[in-house]
């Protein structure tokens, strides 16, 4: 019941998402072209056809698309619609790019301008809500933090800017950081697109095409005690999607938070010094 809640919750605010106009607007680019060749009127206007259907090689064009979108999606890690959204419409519009030049090269550039435009005037929409990360630069950064004081609980997310997981993960690292940070338990995150130094450090392959992308590494008395994805006794990675309900499970949050507020730290008072 608590699950069938929670998915209710996530859908809730999923739907309210995509009725921005980013979203919209996306979502119109991406199927324009079947609707304008399937819609009898429009069809006649814009392509002159008594007969308004795909041809082959525009369902070749479909079907190809279908194909890139779910080999990119699931690499990206996108757990969720508006992930999986957020990760098409590359995709989809470049393919009605090239759906529409295919039909009239004069409609091929119109939308091409149209795709122009509405990328630069309306962005992705950004997480806004609260956060509680902490920003590090770099290796040395990192282990002043760790070192500062052991009883400190981290939570360290290791990214790059340019990847799509990271991007899609960084909003529910956000929320999760809002939700259980504490003074004795922190959350933290590096760029080692910038910081190399530090995927050197704890062997994160940050190469396009690794699989290492995002690493989230919960750190105890200064040391590594778990981390996702993780390697098996073989060597080989184990695939984990950063879902919130996921990382809560797989870093036992709640159970780690619940024992920093049972222990909070506890700061020596200086002892106030007496007048003569």
């Amino acid at each position: 019941m608590f699950s069938l809640k929670n998915d209710f919750l996530h859908l809730k605010r999923d739907l309210r998402q995509l009725m921005r106009p980013y979203y919209l607007i996306n979502i119109f680019l991406s199927v324009s072209y079947i609707v304008a060749k399937r819609l009898p009127y429009i069809c006649h206007f814009l392509f002159s056809q008594t007969d308004c259907e795909l041809d082959d090689r525009e369902v070749e064009i479909l079907f190809f698309l279908i194909i890139v979108i779910m080999l990119r999606t699931r690499k990206a890690g996108s757990v969720n619609m508006i992930s999986y959204l957020s990760s098409s419409f590359v995709y989809t519009k470049v393919a009605n790019l090239i759906l529409w030049f295919y039909a009239d090269i004069h409609l091929g550039i119109l939308y091409g301008i149209i795709f122009l435009m509405c990328g630069l005037i309306i962005p992705e929409p950004t997480y806004q809500g609260p956060e509680n990360v902490i920003y590090l630069r770099g290796n040395n950064s990192l282990q002043e933090e760790l070192q500062r004081d052991t009883r400190v609980y981290w939570l360290i997310a290791f990214y790059t800017a340019w990847n799509p997981a990271c991007v899609n993960f960084a909003p529910v690292f956000s929320e999760l950081s809002a939700k259980y940070a504490l003074e004795n338990f922190k959350f933290g995150k590096v760029d080692i697109g910038r910081h190399p130094d530090a995927a050197a450090k704890y062997h994160i392959n940050d190469s396009s095409k690794s699989q290492q992308l995002p690493s989230l590494i919960l750190f105890k008395e200064g040391k590594e005690v778990e981390r996702r994805p993780y390697a098996d006794r073989q060597g080989k990675l184990v695939k984990f999607l950063f879902s919130m309900d996921n990382i809560k499970d797989a870093f036992d949050l709640k159970g780690v938070h619940d024992t920093c507020l049972k222990n909070p730290i506890k700061r020596k008072e200086k002892k106030a010094i007496k007048s003569d």
